[in-house]
């Protein structure tokens, strides 16, 4: 027996992009069923951004511990419990659970369906008992770990980032293949809980992000005993006795190998399209997602598709933002596209890497003339105090001040960021930066000193001299 349902909406997914289109369509009264056939909260609550942070926060602790001599502090090398730094990271997850809960969305009007959903036809899905007739339908099924075909690697144990939280014991060489965001991030974690780490990248570590920021950030890590192998292409990995394991790369022409106990995969993501019966429904897609039109609908007009599984940018924050355009779609008809440029991101690594706008090269390539202006941590006076000087602020302007970009490699810069992302989407310039006042002594005054630096050449303008000495002439 099944039952058919006629909601407004059906969401497929309940990822941070799923949740948000459901909470805010039942939030307007809007009759919403909600599909999902593994856990609530997807990938960034379980896998992905929340134990990951809360790994991070872990080393950074263990860090602390070794770098408090530089303050007069004295204390021992950390010792590292992975069993309760496991506790750790389930607990915050268990913290924030609820929010994302069955029980919390039910109560909020929500129809949940525990189950996998497919399309039948072009306007009806079928997850468990049920049929759903939606007037909409929303995919937001997300993405998952992307596991390359490497020969021999299906012969060994790896972890991926759905694998590597519940692991309690701490490895004692990890190698890490991928040197993007996830794989640096965890990279560095380990290595400050007490593990020694080799990085493996075929091309660059943190190769998507400005290559002068990136430099510094690399840099950090190296210097903290961090092995990134950068240009390495693995050709095969092998187990190596009972446990460990062996990854063979060519760097350039020469064959190399690195032996270590375990293996993290960080290779990217795949979208999740599998399944869900898309060919069926009249949606388009390949491996890199499924094709959505500007205002994200897909080929079906009835179905919308936003987040990792529409392809283009991959962070939760840009799931809930694609959330709130298909809400404007849907319930008030009106056609909201997806701006990219004002779409800020972190690489939550120590120093952190945040950036908003277009880089310097996308710069280049759109305007004619553009101006770089930068400032140093180690120019800051709470930078100096908290002995974290390494990073700058790097801002991509027209000749005329207008911002374009901001990136920065530094302390805080995934929250900094957020000032910049404002400023970049609402069009800014670097007067309006510079006319505003930052508490002293904060690591955020970097930004107004940085745009600042816009206005120096004027200092030597002949007629901006000859009229201030005019000027002085009244008294």
């Amino acid at each position: 027996m099944t039952t058919t349902l006629t909601p407004d909406i059906c969401v497929i997914g309940a990822g941070s992009g799923g949740l948000s289109v459901a909470a805010a369509a039942a939030a307007f009264g809007v009759d919403v069923v909600l599909i999902e056939k593994h856990k609530m909260g997807g990938d960034c609550l379980n896998y992905g951004c929340v134990p990951s942070k809360a790994i991070l926060a872990a080393g950074k602790h263990a860090q602390a511990v070794r770098d408090a001599a530089n303050f007069g502090v004295f204390a021992d090398e950390p010792k590292v419990d992975f069993r309760k730094v496991n506790r750790h990271i389930k607990s915050v997850i268990a913290a924030i659970g609820p929010n994302d809960s069955v029980e919390r969305f039910t109560a909020l009007g929500v129809k949940v369906i525990e189950a996998a959903g497919k399309f039948t036809d072009k306007d009806t899905v079928v997850a468990g008992n049920y049929t759903i007739k939606a007037r909409r339908f929303v995919i937001a099924t997300g993405s998952a770990p992307f596991v390359p075909p490497i020969p021999g690697l299906d012969t060994v144990d790896y972890f991926t980032n759905e694998s590597l939280f519940e692991n309690t014991r701490k490895p004692a060489h990890l190698l890490v293949i991928g040197g993007g965001p996830i794989g640096m991030e965890m990279a560095q974690a380990h290595l400050r809980l007490g593990s020694k780490v080799t990085v493996i990248e075929g091309a660059k570590a943190l190769g998507k992000d400005d290559p002068e920021l990136a430099a510094i950030v690399l840099e950090k890590l190296r210097g903290e005993g961090l092995d990134i192998l950068e240009g390495a292409m693995v050709s095969s990995i092998e187990k190596r006795g009972k446990s460990g394991v062996t990854v063979r790369y060519k760097l350039g022409e020469e064959k190399r190998s690195v032996d270590g106990s375990d293996l993290l995969v960080a290779t990217g993501r795949a979208v999740n399209v599998e399944g869900l019966g898309l060919t069926e429904a009249g949606i388009t897609y390949d491996r890199k997602g499924i094709k959505v039109k500007p205002d994200l609908r897909t080929t079906n007009r009835r179905v919308y598709a936003i987040g990792d599984v529409a392809g283009g940018l991959q962070f939760t924050h840009v799931a809930g933002y694609h959330a709130g355009l298909v809400i404007r779609g849907i319930l008030f008809r009106k056609k909201a596209v997806p701006d990219n440029t004002i779409i800020p991101w972190v690489t939550f690594t120590d120093p952190e890497m945040a950036h908003v706008g277009l880089t310097e090269e996308q710069a280049r390539e759109k305007h004619k003339q553009i101006q770089i202006l930068r400032w140093p941590y180690h120019e800051n006076d709470r930078a100096q105090a908290e002995r974290k000087t390494t990073g700058m602020i790097k801002m991509v302007t027209t000749k005329k001040g207008k911002i374009l970009g901001v990136s920065i490699a530094g302390a805080n810069a995934g929250e900094m960021i957020n000032m910049w992302a404002l400023a970049v989407s609402k069009s800014m310039t670097v007067k309006d930066v510079a006319g505003y006042i930052p508490p002293y002594p904060t690591m955020s005054e970097i930004g107004k000193r940085a745009a600042v630096t816009h206005f120096i050449p004027y200092t030597n303008k002949p007629w901006i001299r000859s009229l201030i000495g005019f000027l002085r002439k009244f008294g």
